[in-house]
């Protein structure tokens, strides 16, 4: 039986909320302690997203990420009227999170914020080729709506780690807008706040593109569903 519009979006606040806790409050607790370390880090947001899409991906499909959302509704896998009140659900969990982290370690100037230690052009496209690789990933072992089972979540855990260990230090490896969006409002780290809103939906898009031109038919029959089919 197909979950109420209800649930769907209670998961995708829930999920939204675990990421944003765990992944970030592990930045945080890092900085206290020195304990977990930038592989610790990594490890954090993989294993929580795993968790999450493996616990939640059968009510709402998983998304948890705004750049998810709109690219799978331009892959048409995706309703268009649920686009808005996912990216609400996903940004009211992310707020909530970084709230609760911003009361347990109200010493943080950053609350896990992503701030890039590079250039912005070099953050700005970084996040846009991690985007397109997570998206791609995404759209090749999930189906949009409905999504359970390990397979799916070991293989975008795996390169949300992945990810985040080899571009952390760089740009953040954010590729989630509320991921980024929740603890920079609430710290006033937001200078630099455009290129995670921005970034990841530039990614998202070229993934699609690069799934319908490189995957069966149908595969993304959206806008760029036909890429030269034989």
């Amino acid at each position: 039986m197909k979950p109420s519009l209800k649930k769907m979006l209670l998961a995708e606040l829930f999920g939204s909320f675990w990421i944003v806790f765990a992944g970030t409050g592990a930045i945080i607790v890092n900085d206290v302690t020195g304990a977990i370390t930038h592989l610790g880090v990594a490890l954090s947001f993989g294993l929580v997203v795993f968790a999450m899409i493996s616990a939640l991906g059968d009510i709402s499909g998983a998304h948890f990420n705004p750049a998810v959302t709109v690219g799978f509704c331009l892959a048409k896998r995706f309703p268009l009227v649920l686009v808005i009140p996912y990216i609400a659900s996903q940004s009211i969990g992310a707020l909530a999170a970084s709230s609760l982290l911003q009361y347990l370690f109200p010493s943080s100037a950053t609350l896990g914020a992503t701030i890039p230690s590079g250039t912005a052009v070099q953050s700005w496209i970084l996040e846009v080729i991690l985007m397109l690789g997570l998206m791609f990933v995404i759209l090749s072992v999930s189906t949009g709506a409905k999504e359970k089972g390990i397979t799916a979540g070991l293989a975008i855990g795996g390169v949300v780690a992945l990810e985040a260990l080899f571009a952390g230090p760089i740009s953040g490896a954010s590729m989630n807008p509320v991921r980024s969006f929740a603890p920079a409002l609430l710290s006033g780290q937001i200078r630099l706040l455009w290129i995670y809103l921005t970034a990841p939906f530039v990614g998202a898009l070229a993934a699609v593109m690069v799934c319908a031109c490189t995957r069966e038919a149908g595969c993304c029959s959206g806008a760029w569903g036909e890429c030269n089919r034989e």
